[in-house]
């Protein structure tokens, strides 16, 4: 992507900050973008009325938030030494472009029955959107808030897990003004293909407005900024921050690269696991043990998926500011093995207590929440700030292939088992048991970290640095 000609408004030194900026504006333009982004965990809201739409499975309409994950790691990867180099605003632009069209052209699939369409659409193009918006903010961000990294990518990314709490009901209201048949409190309700159109067309044109308030409201620090009374050689003397820019393509060389995508892999596998089987395994615990109804059981449910999104969101800030105190290395020990052990009291004990279930599982939720928003601090303190993000976007395809890998480890087990609306909780302790042994791995993983080499450190000269 570096022959694409670039706008001049959108160029990186228009986004140059003037002398006395405030550099708190920055993360809220960020949210801007990941707020919007974050909708793509809503999309159980129009599930069900998309497979009656197309006369389809679930696993056909699965299809679409499949693809447009698996999208989001490649487009990361491909164009992030792309964003890294053009700066926040034209990515940030180019991902509110990409982003909208998936919506629209989505809308386009509905309204004439062509699922391929959709597939197109939010999936592949949407997918683009996703991956660019994702990576955009994060080098800037790191570079406002070199004190603070943790607390500045915690910030933003929180917004990706907090979009579904916006995104979830708006869609509902929507859905219920577009068709007066539609009821957003019965779960069993099942809005029209024209309404889920009109929803996909309103989404696309009010995420795009957002987005672009995001694009025009960022900026760059000057290459010499700092902020007041921080001192660069203090941060350099803790433990495995890395003393020199390492660039993305030297970094794709290095183990501690492909540790942190294991570990990245593993943490989120296991919380993708529990998003994909939480949901029907408290209707089936609250049904056989509380005596409640179906209806009940789908309601609790509902209110517990809710309760995920909110520990998702928080875990993303709280965590991920706890390792500027603590450091990335032991938050990622915490991640993974306290996520080790309370998977494990969740398959042995969750049962006990819809409390208890709704807490393990709440706990576990905020780690993989977490797990994100450190991820890139992470990456500062191993490889420096010179590409950061192009790194990230890389690393990202871990979440790709945990998109794929996690769903059907646990669908898997659980289409062993039986239906879900029937089973036990036994049936769920095979697939519990086994994010207890992935999280194994990734936490093995993470122990074997260490600073990176001097031979891949890049030329303390910034004229010698090979530019995208």
């Amino acid at each position: 992507m570096t022959g694409i000609s670039t706008p001049g408004f959108l160029a990186r030194e228009r986004t140059i900050a003037a002398p006395g900026f405030n550099r708190w504006l920055i993360p809220p333009a960020a949210l801007c973008v990941h707020l919007c982004i974050g909708q793509a965990y809503a999309t159980s809201v129009y599930k069900v009325s998309l497979t009656d739409r197309f006369d389809t499975g679930a696993t056909q309409i699965g299809f679409i938030f499949s693809i447009a994950i698996v999208m989001l790691g490649l487009s990361a990867a491909v164009a992030g030494k792309w964003v890294d180099h053009g700066g926040p605003r034209r990515a940030m632009f180019t991902a509110a472009c990409f982003w909208a069209a998936g919506f629209l052209v989505g809308a386009l699939g509905i309204s004439t029955g062509q699922l391929w369409l959709v597939y197109l659409g939010y999936g592949f193009i949407g997918g683009i959107g996703l991956g660019i918006g994702y990576i955009s903010p994060v080098s800037t961000l790191i570079k406002w808030f070199p004190d603070r990294p943790g607390l500045a990518t915690g910030l933003a990314i929180m917004g990706f897990g907090g979009g579904a709490l916006i995104a979830s009901p708006l869609s509902a209201e929507l859905l219920a003004r577009f068709d007066s048949g539609f009821d957003p409190t019965n779960v069993e309700s099942v809005a029209s293909g024209s309404a889920v159109a009109s929803l996909f067309v309103t989404l696309g044109i009010v995420y795009f407005a957002f987005m672009m308030f995001g694009a025009f409201t960022v900026r760059v620090p000057a290459d010499d900024w700092l902020p007041a009374g921080f001192d660069p050689e203090k941060v350099k003397q803790r433990a495995l921050i890395t003393t020199a820019d390492v660039s993305a393509n030297n970094a794709v060389k290095t183990r501690q690269f492909w540790l942190l995508w294991v570990v990245l892999f593993c943490n989120v596998t296991a919380g993708i696991g529990l998003l994909e089987q939480a949901a029907p395994a408290i209707q089936d615990f609250f049904r056989d043990t509380e005596g409640g109804t179906t209806a009940v059981a789908a309601a609790a449910a509902g209110g517990f998926v809710g309760v995920l999104s909110l520990f998702n969101m928080a875990g993303r800030f709280v965590w991920s500011s706890t390792s500027d105190v603590i450091g990335r290395k032991p938050i990622y020990v915490i991640y993974l093995g306290g996520g080790m052990i309370l998977y494990f009291l969740v398959a042995t004990v969750g049962d006990t207590s819809t409390a208890l279930f709704v807490l393990l599982t709440a706990i576990i939720l905020s780690f993989y929440g977490g797990g994100f928003a450190t991820v890139p601090a992470y990456l500062r303190d191993l490889f420096g700030t010179y590409e950061v993000g192009a790194i990230h976007g890389r690393l990202l395809t871990a979440w790709s292939a945990a998109g794929v890998v996690g769903p059907y480890i646990v669908n898997g087990f659980l289409d062993a088992q039986g239906e879900p609306g029937t089973l036990t909780s036994a049936a769920y302790q095979p697939a519990f048991f086994t994010m207890v042994g992935v999280l194994a791995v990734g936490f093995l993983a993470n122990l074997a970290i260490r600073p990176v080499a001097e031979r891949f450190h890049e030329p303390s000269d910034p004229t010698e640095k090979v530019t995208a």
